[in-house]
């Protein structure tokens, strides 16, 4: 697992942001398409089409897993960047999109009802 610290989900937080917007703009347009409001999925003989966003989601979510960013609620906008205390333990930098910086922690086990305030660092 990558561990992050602060400053670096903040560098980064940028281009996150882009990705996670671009993320939730194709997650509405697979719903959309999934509920027959959308164009539908043409076939080629050999199966059902794939959607060209799909493809693109399943590229955006690889992109923001693959560098340890975990994704919790897509449609939400919500991710959280893995983090080590000071004691080595485990706990999660939370960041939702529409949000203008990283300002929330929380331990795995308390989820996002579990957010704290950076001003309240992991002990």
């Amino acid at each position: 697992m990558e561990f992050w610290t602060l400053e670096e989900a903040t560098t980064v937080l940028p281009e996150v942001r882009a990705l996670v917007s671009r993320l939730r703009e194709l997650v509405a347009a697979a719903r959309t398409s999934a509920s027959g409001n959308g164009a539908k999925a043409s076939r080629n003989g050999h199966g059902p089409a794939v959607q060209p966003e799909s493809a693109e989601l399943r590229d955006v979510l690889e992109e923001l897993t693959g560098r340890g960013i975990i994704v919790r609620d897509p449609e939400r906008g919500l991710i959280d960047f893995p983090a080590r205390a000071d004691d080595g333990r485990t706990y999660l930098l939370c960041w939702l999109d529409g949000e203008d910086a990283i300002e929330w922690w929380h331990w795995p086990e308390d989820g996002f009802a579990g957010r704290t305030p950076l001003s309240e660092p992991p002990t």
